[in-house]
């Protein structure tokens, strides 16, 4: 039996959303043609849109379609400094998505400045460090909603209202969030958020960029008239349409917490192991956790010869020795920081799959401690 627990990296494509793929076929024109079976495609792209500005309560031009949550955080940080060229200092974390870390890392390289916020211990962002470091030339503020290794949630609501009152752009990266987490762009004053298709049951290739009506932003890709000229290049329009379907699953939010905290309490009987990020501010389906000196890689590369699939972290930088960046933000002791793994739950996912894992995480966790010259002391 297999048991799939890396929901944060990418999920499985939902059967609807297949059925809505397959049905997809006729629709093969292209949708900037003139004659009638491009219309047609068009008409399709721009229900969907609607659908899902609908849905986050914004209006349909705010919708731009892209390749993915990398590319619209790209595109936010990037487009905004090209139209707005004397705004020369940029606000982050220092436990955002690499995305969001090597864009501002390349700006700098262009004379840009960009300040760093520290988290606390549970990897919340300090509000008032954000007040402090703006400054007249502030761009933009980019703040996370989600963080993709340990799941906690920060207060988006307040900064954006810091970052309107002062005039300036607040973009979050919604990854882990949306479908999670009621989003509603207006309430939350958020002027631009990135969202990827296949973090909820959609085909990779797909994500959206939106962007609040009035924002001074230029396009990173050149050569069409797409996306309101803001992203050039063919639609990708089945995975349009089949992330247009996928917010229409339903999310077993108590569930999922039920499982997760069955499994947290399970977890943390094992002893020399730690809870990494908040036990309350987190989102529902994550456990990011630490075993007291053993390689996280190991138990991972262990866990999937028994067909059972979690990850270390980020797995946009898995193919990094570096220990996580975001473990090392909340002070992970060191013989704990290279240890831990993230397990993602999901609708599928079991109380049966549950118990199977943990058992076999300790099973792993004490072969691994046998060779390990950190002994764990009692």
């Amino acid at each position: 039996m297999e048991i799939y627990l890396d929901n944060a990296a990418t999920t499985k494509i939902d059967s609807s959303v297949l059925d809505e793929i397959n049905n997809f076929s006729k629709n093969y024109a292209n949708p900037s043609s003139q004659y009638k079976i491009a219309i047609s495609t068009r008409e399709l792209i721009e229900e969907a849109r609607k659908k899902i500005a609908d849905y986050i309560n914004a209006d349909p031009e705010e919708i731009i379609f892209t390749s993915g949550a990398t590319e619209s955080n790209n595109f936010a940080l990037k487009g905004l400094a090209l139209a707005n060229p004397k705004k020369k200092h940029i606000i982050t974390s220092e436990i955002e998505h690499p995305s969001i870390i090597q864009t501002c890392k390349t700006l700098e390289k262009q004379g840009y400045q960009v300040d760093y916020i520290k988290v606390n211990e549970e990897g919340i962002v300090d509000i008032e460090k954000i007040k402090q470091k703006i400054r007249s030339d502030t761009l933009v503020v980019s703040i996370m909603h989600v963080n993709n290794e340990i799941g906690t949630i920060q207060p988006i609501e307040h900064i954006a209202a810091i970052c309107k009152q002062k005039s300036i752009y607040f973009h979050t990266d919604a990854v882990q969030s949306f479908r999670k987490l009621g989003i509603d762009v207006k309430e939350k004053e958020i002027d631009l958020m990135s969202v990827s298709g296949h973090k909820i049951n959609a085909p990779k290739g797909i994500g959206i960029l939106y962007i609040k009506m009035g924002t001074r932003i230029k396009s990173i890709i050149n050569g069409g008239e797409q996306e309101f000229k803001l992203r050039a290049g063919t639609e990708n329009t089945i995975g349009i349409i089949a992330l247009s379907k996928a917010i229409e699953i339903e999310q077993q939010r108590e569930n999922i917490l039920e499982l997760r905290e069955h499994m947290t309490n399970k977890l943390l009987k094992i002893k020399g192991t730690r809870l990494n990020g908040s036990k309350e501010d987190r989102i529902y389906n994550n456990i990011n956790v630490s075993f007291y000196g053993i390689e996280g890689e190991s138990l991972m590369l262990l866990l999937d010869e028994d067909d059972i699939f979690v990850s270390t972290g980020s797995a946009c930088s898995s193919h990094s020795l570096e220990a996580s960046h975001v473990l090392k933000a909340i002070n992970v002791p060191e013989l704990y920081v290279h240890g831990s793994i993230r397990l993602t739950l999901s609708n599928d996912t079991t109380k049966e799959q549950i118990d199977i894992v943990v058992e076999k995480i300790k099973e792993k966790v004490d072969k691994l401690r046998q060779l390990s010259p950190f002994k764990l002391e009692e």
